[in-house]
């Protein structure tokens, strides 16, 4: 029993960093890509949007998927670490000198034949997130968020200074790939002090199961990666990379709810569902109770910020960037329905439905291809936007809703739980929405969203006054967990 509490305040604590370590970052990526967007222009930033697409198609299985083994090994970590990052580092290589290579044609193919040379250039960066992949996942497994807080915090910041200091001297796209690929290393150089000795040794005995355990889950991230992106590629190759910077500007900013709410949460998620996989009726609590407490947060922000999407825009990254505005208020839709889906696939990986969660990543993308590409040569960006929505609300929601009733777990308890948020946020929408035609000035806008979205939250809290202790069950032994998620229920 005192091991279960140890883990689960460790989890904890490990949720809080991880909280601090992504909020933090969040914000200061948000106000740096201000002042780049500002600096940079439309033309530009989609210079660097293109590159930094196909950056993130290789490092989506660059280490070809080993690393997790060093979270889920049963015995010492240690002992597989060595080839761990060997394999991560060799894989990275030639995905390395196969980007290189392939530079120019895929530059050419995004709408951006410029941008070769940049993809060229951040390519390096494949090795250095390769090298210390096994590092980053030894940190985690060991509940390190406070130690791996301090390691990106400096990343984020070297990076985020270099690049605005090299665009104010005028460097253009070549400034965030710069920041890209110093930050990179100074990463590198962090995870291995803060993991020493590191190790790059080869057991024979135990490449195979590693590739044998990571091929299918890079397989797996491939698709992830497609699905993520599918749009942004569909874009770049259908309108250009002018179009795309509009679009990926109002994709990192609708993605801002998931990564504020969902990714510090999932950190830690998968040890407390694991704790409670034997219990399913407090498992299912437990998820009811997470959810619940997301929605009171993550519902109001996007709703809110949908309805004030022209003025947000508008006010944060000036008036040439306005083109994004309408992409951004769909976009953010789609993320208030990401964050229900990343929890529950979290929740499903934990009760071993990899093979369900395959089916539907794989469906995801072969409804949404065809469906952006249709849209973009018809309605443009807006239209991509659109068609994201649909697919994610109209064929991936019920999915998922179909793979955790099939896993034993009622689905009512779900719409319980985000009725009232809902209800309350599109009631937040709705006023911003009456506020904002009464106001012509961008910056009253915001501020007006802003303190409407403040007052639907509060309002939350306070009709729910029992989330904090039911959150604070969370530390708790199991039993515990499962006997305060319930209140308040019945």
């Amino acid at each position: 029993m005192e091991s279960d509490t140890q883990l689960a305040r460790a989890a904890a604590g490990a949720f809080g960093w991880s909280f601090l370590n992504t909020a933090m970052s969040r914000l200061g990526t948000l106000l740096v890509g201000v002042l780049l967007a500002r600096t940079l222009g439309p033309d530009e930033f989609g210079t660097f949007a293109v590159a930094m697409v196909a950056l993130v198609a290789v490092l989506s299985f660059n280490e070809l998927g080993v690393s997790l083994a060093v979270v889920r090994w049963e015995r010492d970590p240690e002992t597989v670490l060595g080839t761990v990052n060997t394999i991560s580092t060799i894989g990275s290589v030639l995905l390395f000198v196969t980007l290189c290579v392939t530079a120019g044609p895929v530059a050419t193919l995004l709408g951006a034949p410029d941008a070769a040379g940049i993809i060229q250039l951040m390519s390096v960066s494949v090795v250095f997130s390769g090298a210390v992949a096994g590092p980053a996942a030894l940190l985690q497994r060991q509940f390190r968020q406070r130690r791996r807080f301090a390691i990106d915090q400096v990343v984020t910041w070297t990076g985020a200074g270099l690049s605005l200091a090299l665009a104010l001297m005028g460097f253009g796209a070549w400034s965030l790939a710069w920041g890209r690929v110093v930050s990179t290393f100074v990463g590198v150089v962090l995870f291995v002090l803060a993991t020493r000795p590191y190790r790059l040794r080869v057991d024979r005995s135990l490449v195979e199961p590693l590739l044998r355990f990571g091929l299918p889950l890079a397989g797996a991230s491939v698709i992830v990666f497609a699905v993520a992106y599918v749009e942004q590629v569909v874009v770049g190759a259908t309108l250009g990379a002018t179009t795309l910077g509009y679009f990926v500007l109002a994709f990192n900013l609708a993605s801002w709810p998931v990564n504020m709410f969902s990714q510090p949460l999932r950190s830690v998620a998968p040890a407390v569902f694991s704790r409670l996989q034997r219990d399913i009726t407090a498992l299912e609590r437990s998820f009811t109770l997470l959810l619940k407490v997301v929605a009171i947060v993550a519902l109001p922000v996007c709703l809110v910020g949908a309805s004030a999407a022209d003025d947000v825009v508008t006010f944060v990254y000036g008036r040439e960037w306005a083109p994004a505005a309408d992409v951004f208020a769909l976009l953010v839709l789609v993320a208030s329905l990401r964050i229900f889906f990343e929890l529950s696939y979290d929740l499903l990986v934990v009760l071993r439905r990899t093979a369900s969660l395959l089916l539907v990543q794989a469906l995801w993308l072969a409804v949404l291809a065809p469906v952006v590409v249709v849209a973009a040569r018809r309605e443009g960006m807006v239209g991509v936007a659109s068609a994201e929505l649909a697919v994610a609300l109209v064929a991936i929601l019920p999915c998922y809703l179909v793979l955790l009733r099939r896993a034993g777990l009622k689905v009512a308890p779900f719409a319980a739980a985000v009725r009232v948020p809902l209800l309350v946020a599109v009631g937040a929408a709705a006023a911003t929405s009456a506020v904002l035609g009464r106001v012509s000035s961008p910056f009253l806008g915001s501020c007006a969203a802003g303190i409407i979205c403040l007052a639907a939250i509060g309002g939350l809290v306070a009709l729910h006054p029992e989330q904090a202790r039911q959150v604070r069950a969370l530390r708790k032994p199991p039993e515990t967990v499962s006997a305060l998620a319930g209140v308040g229920e019945r």
